[in-house]
């Protein structure tokens, strides 16, 4: 988890110089693919592949992580790297209350809690750095 925090930091700051960030987006999934078969080769023997599971993979995959890359590297224009860090930390909050509206999951009182937790945090850092800002 923690290469993955760095590598998902480096990416966001390469990206924040994006022109065209559906089009990068789409390159850098293109790059990964002979990445993923080399990796998948020594388990080629115990894959199962199902015109379902593909069309599955393909949406969940690169249409929905693809077009949210793209949304997200937009959205880096109008935010430093600090501010775009601290938002970073809702996307828990908001794929579980993806899973809420699309998968009918139940609203607990314990994702409750979470998620004014996690927004409540940012609300605070934001603000505070604002606070800092005007304090010097």
């Amino acid at each position: 988890m923690i290469f993955a925090g760095i590598s998902w930091g480096f990416y966001t700051l390469r990206g924040r110089g994006s022109t065209n960030p559906l089009a990068d987006t789409t390159g850098n999934f293109l790059r990964a693919v002979p990445m993923v078969v080399l990796i998948a080769l020594p388990f080629l023997s115990q894959i199962h592949l199902s015109p379902k599971g593909i069309l599955l993979a393909v949406l969940s995959g690169a249409i929905a992580s693809g077009i949210g890359y793209a949304v997200w590297y937009h959205a880096l224009k109008f935010h430093t790297a600090t501010r775009a860090a601290i938002l970073q930390l809702s996307v828990p909050a908001l794929a579980a209350f993806g899973g809420v509206i699309f998968l009918a999951e139940m609203i607990s009182t314990r994702l409750l809690l979470a998620t004014i937790i996690i927004f409540g945090g940012i609300a605070i850092a934001i603000a505070g750095r604002k606070y800092d800002k005007n304090k010097v």
